[in-house]
């Protein structure tokens, strides 16, 4: 069950409203040594913000289903693992949130590693603990190694060069299939959005820059491998009601922009770019499928 992608907008977006309510250039500067009111505020508000999504959830969710006895299931062969790359871009992006915040917060290296980067795979193993405890779903172990996967791409790179050199992002287009079946895939771009498989990519956008050490590439211009999936109805090919689908796998090679990369005086708009750095922009793409095709984009989102 893939609820992820849900949290990681959630808190996006009340991260962007904070930034934008503020005015002041001086309040979004990152402070240089540890502020004790602005890291109480970041603690404060992560934990009202995360313990409110969680009880808004069981209210919503889980309570138009019945509870069981923990148990855990098996779903790493659904979606072609589409949902799972939805749970570690979610614990990457949230982790990438919580070490950002405490650094604007002027809190150590080592403490927003701890604290901050592991703010994703914390609030997604609740969840998955509540799925635990539902007849619907299932504690789900794959789930699991995907937060936990996502967190590792943040702490590694932080460990291994000080900064984030691959980033993980994430893209949609509206496909025919959420037409098929509105109710599991979504009614609607919104839903779609959150819901649809077929139309979602995951990347891993890597700054060139940044390995190659040169002046004659832009500082922000990334390299992107995409991962992406077609023709699905239903979690599993085996399905009975839809015997028939076409199901494939997709690889995508484009470019891509590093916007926290971008040179601004402006910490306003460092905020926003680091905001919306979570999607991937368009750019044209090479596509190959696991049929053995190859197909241009001209301009893929």
């Amino acid at each position: 069950m893939n609820h992820a992608f849900v949290y990681i907008i959630i808190f996006f977006l009340a991260s962007a409203s904070l930034f934008s309510q503020s005015k002041l250039n001086q309040f979004l500067k990152p402070s240089d040594t540890l502020n004790t009111s602005r890291r109480n505020t970041v603690v404060i508000s992560e934990a009202a913000l995360a313990t409110t999504t969680l009880i808004g959830l069981n209210q919503l969710w889980y309570a138009d289903y019945s509870r069981s006895n923990f148990k855990t299931l098996n779903d790493s062969g659904e979606w072609l693992q589409m949902d799972k790359l939805g749970h570690a871009f979610s614990s990457y992006q949230l982790g990438r949130l919580g070490a950002n915040t405490l650094n604007w917060a002027g809190v150590s290296k080592k403490d927003q590693l701890l604290y901050g980067s592991t703010l994703g795979l914390g609030f997604l193993t609740a969840v998955e603990v509540m799925d635990g405890f539902s007849e619907e779903w299932g504690f789900s172990w794959s789930d699991m190694a995907a937060n936990a996967a996502g967190t590792g791409l943040h702490v590694g790179q932080e460990l291994l060069w000080e900064e984030q050199r691959i980033v993980l992002k994430y893209s949609f287009h509206r496909t025919q299939f959420a037409k098929q079946r509105p109710n599991k895939l979504g009614s609607g771009l919104a839903e779609e959005f959150l819901k649809d498989y077929n139309g979602q990519t995951y990347w891993l956008s890597a700054n060139i820059n940044s390995f190659l050490k040169t002046e004659t590439i832009p500082n922000w211009l990334n390299v992107a491998f995409g991962y992406g999936a077609d023709g699905m109805l239903t979690g599993e090919a085996s399905d009975l009601l839809f015997l028939n689908q076409n199901r494939q796998r997709q690889y995508y090679l484009s470019l891509d922009v590093d916007l926290t990369r971008i040179k601004t005086n402006s910490h306003f708009l460092k905020a926003l770019f680091d905001v919306f750095n979570v999607i991937k922009l368009p750019f044209p793409a090479v596509e190959l499928n696991s049929s053995g095709r190859i197909k241009w984009h001209p301009v893929y989102f």
